[in-house]
């Protein structure tokens, strides 16, 4: 479920930058200031749920953009469609790296019993400056460390996602970054190498060397060492060589050592069988959802 198209936050690094260009805008400034918003997005989601071959796998937020990015506080159309999940106890999974995800931790948790919700916070960076640098709209990652801790005591399942990991920049934080999101409470994690898809890469190569002119060369060679730029879907996501091997091997002995549970979040993931369609009659006697939906 995407509920808006470009985002506000900006990062340097976003691949969904080139599908910006499918609605005849441009990948560059114009993903972070024209943003279109899918006003009947709830409607159709509703509308999703009532047909027959709706089996109630999974539904991941923020596949493309930040489904929490500003407009969403105005808008509500990730709210109202959460509300929608709940009423229809169907699971979800969502990414985000908004601190306004914090505004529905009450909702996230009724979800969480009902059905099932995970909440993923992305936070590449522990270091302000840099995230800015790279991040330039998106909260600093004092405001989702902050937004963890809120969902965790919330009672909601929230992981951290070490995403984009980007060698040569941002490496050396991973041990800080799970340390900090496990005394927040997030129990799982997961990663994801930095990808540059087409129109990407001019607008990522750019930011880093006007604000870190000193390590562009550096995350260039580490990128090339990692083998970066795998189109393979499962691939791309992972690196390859040694260098990749000790980045990788770097997360698996701090998430081990704090505990921390591999969990990926993508849709139809470890979803509950929890899904039924409610009506007035059936919501009396709650045994007949089951017969019902078979």
């Amino acid at each position: 479920m995407n509920a808006y198209r470009g985002c506000f936050h900006g990062c340097s690094y976003c691949y969904a930058r080139p599908n910006h260009q499918y609605l005849d805008f441009g990948a560059g400034t114009d993903f972070e200031r024209r943003i279109v918003v899918k006003v009947n997005a709830p409607a159709l989601l509703r509308a999703a749920f009532e047909r027959r071959s709706w089996k109630g796998a999974r539904l991941a937020f923020s596949g493309s953009t930040d489904c929490y990015q500003p407009l969403e506080a105005n808008y509500e159309i990730t709210r109202r469609m959460l509300e929608i999940c709940l009423e229809y106890r169907n699971p979800v999974g969502i990414i985000t790296k908004s601190a306004l995800v914090r505004r529905d931790a009450a909702l996230l948790a009724q979800l969480s019993c009902a059905a099932d919700a995970r909440v993923f916070v992305s936070i590449p960076f522990c270091d302000d400056a840099m995230a800015r640098a790279v991040e330039p709209h998106a909260p600093s990652p004092r405001a989702r460390f902050a937004a963890i801790s809120a969902l965790s005591d919330a009672g909601v399942r929230v992981g951290v996602g070490l995403a984009p990991i980007i060698p040569g920049l941002n490496e050396e934080q991973i041990p800080e970054i799970l340390s900090r999101a496990v005394a927040a409470g997030a129990r799982d994690y997961f990663t994801m190498l930095l990808r540059l898809p087409r129109e990407t890469g001019p607008v990522f190569w750019t930011r880093l060397r006007e604000a870190f002119p000193d390590r562009a060369g550096k995350v260039e060679s580490a990128l090339r060492d990692v083998g970066a730029g795998n189109p393979a879907f499962f691939a791309r996501m992972a690196g390859r060589g040694p260098r990749w091997e000790a980045i990788a091997d770097l997360i698996r002995t701090h998430a081990r050592r704090l505990g921390l549970a591999t969990s990926p979040p993508g849709p139809g993931s470890g979803a509950p069988a929890t899904f039924r369609r409610p009506t007035p009659q059936l919501d009396l006697f709650p045994d007949a959802h089951e017969k019902r939906d078979r």
